[in-house]
Formats: structure tokens, sequence, C-alpha cells
């Protein structure tokens, strides 16, 4: 069993939906989806150039993979994410963008969130001492040589090369892709997701993701809002209210009124 701790929309938002169409995998429930019908791409070229992140899920990773340490329990990570998000601010970050990412096609901010970064860093510190210690197959897997020094050092220190100062947000969409491929998809993916991506994104949440075992498809196992629970309720109706004005105080009776009113009725 393996851990990671990244960030996903909540299972009802719009771009989860669309995003576990176009992987053709939905990552809360774990079941295949119905892959969706995109110009210029058969279903077959889609399951082939998602391979790679249909296992992993849609997601923005904020710790790599990582078996629980001996001393370490399920339960007290669960303990300690739920208190570290609760201590967090929600917040938005700017929207994102289909965008190439090395050789593969995913979704990144169209200006690197400050925000996102410090939450990322303060992920990957406050639950190091859930970790255990990498492994030397999984150091080699890594492909060490292949580091910067900086990343290299992450390794060692965090467990994973892309962390802190080398942390990038981004959710994959593609596998590595050769350039010909490249263009085939990068149009009609952008077409596909653009709708989608009008508004800032909003974090709001952590994930727990699991890896049931070595090579299994990673799910959420947990999701944990972000600040206190009364405050994001005050906040969620706040919005509801400017949406609609009729749901503001001034539409709400007095509970005295109420209760004479169904006395009223009997």
């Amino acid at each position: 069993m393996r851990y990671a701790i990244c960030f996903t929309p909540p299972m009802a938002d719009p771009l989860s939906a669309v995003a576990a169409s176009w992987l053709g995998r939905n990552v809360y429930s774990g079941e295949p989806t119905e892959l969706p019908s995109v110009a210029g791409l058969s279903s077959a070229d889609i399951a082939y150039h998602t391979a790679v992140p249909r296992r992993f899920g849609f997601h923005a990773m904020m710790m790599s993979p990582f078996r629980l340490h001996p001393d370490m329990t399920e339960s007290q990570l669960l303990k300690a994410l739920m208190h570290f998000a609760g201590a967090q601010t929600p917040f938005e970050a700017d929207r994102l963008e289909v965008a190439r990412i090395g050789r593969c096609l995913g979704l990144m901010p169209q200006v690197p969130s400050t925000a996102m970064h410090l939450l990322a860093a303060n992920v990957v510190q406050e639950f190091n001492a859930f970790r255990a210690p990498l492994s030397e197959d999984e150091i080699e897997r890594s492909d060490p040589d292949r580091l910067t020094a900086p990343q290299f050092s992450n390794l060692h220190r965090w467990g994973a090369p892309h962390v802190m100062d080398e942390y990038r947000f981004h959710m994959l969409l593609t596998g590595p892709l050769a350039p010909d491929a490249l263009r085939q998809v990068e149009a009609p993916l952008r077409d596909l997701f653009e709708p989608h991506l009008a508004t800032p994104l909003s974090i709001g949440s952590l994930a727990l993701f699991v890896e049931p075992e070595t090579g299994a498809p990673l799910r959420v196992h947990s999701q944990h809002p972000l600040g206190k629970i009364s405050t994001n309720a005050r906040t969620e109706r706040a919005k509801r209210v400017a949406a609609d004005p009729s749901l503001g105080p001034g539409s709400i009776r007095p509970l005295p009124l109420i209760v004479a009113a169904l006395m009223a009725q009997r």
C-alpha cells in the first residue's frame, strides 16, 4: 500500500467529469468511463495516449506516492491530514490552460500560484515523517543520473525530486507524445477542456490517494476540506445568497413565527 497527497477537484465539479471521461477512469470510484467523442481522434487513440495518466487519475501531485513509515498508521495519517487541511486557508489559483509539459499535455495555471507552491511545500514538510525511507529500487526508478543537483538532493531528503523549488503545479492529461501525436492531440484537447477552464481554479481541499498494490490504479481514499468547516459553510452560504438574494437574512422568518404558522395549519 502506498499513499499520496494531491489536489483534485470535487467529484461533482464539471472539470472532474470531463477529465474522467478523457482519461477513461473516475478517480473517485475507480470505475472506467465512456471515452468522449473528439474530432480527429479515435477511441483507440485516446486510450493509447492516456494510458499513463489513467493509472494515476486526474490530480495535481503534492506529495508523491510513499510507503507508510513502520511507526505510523493510516489512522494517524488521516487525523494529521484532517488537522493540517483545517488549518489552511482556501484560495483560488489563476485559471488553467492546456499546456505542453515536456513531451506531455496537461493543465497548468496561466500564472504560477505562489499560494499553491507554498501549500505543496508545507505538505511535503508536514508529512515527511509519515514516509518510509526510499528503498534502493525506488531510488533507481527515479533515474537519479538524469536529475539536477537540487532534484537529487530533494530525492534523498524528501523522497521525490520535483518538490520545493523544483515543484510545478500541473495535472497531466497524456503520457509522453511523439511530435506528430503532440500536434494531433493538442488542438482537440483544448477544444474539449477550454469550456471548463473559464474561471479561476478553486483550491478548497486536499485528497489522500491510495495505491493498494504496486502498479495498481490510484484512487481517492478521502477528501479533506481546507479551513474550518464552519467557515466553509458560511462562505458557501454567502455565495448562494449573492446568486439568489431571496436566500438572504430578510427571507428567513423568525422561529416563533414559523412555529405559530405551523400551529395555525393544524
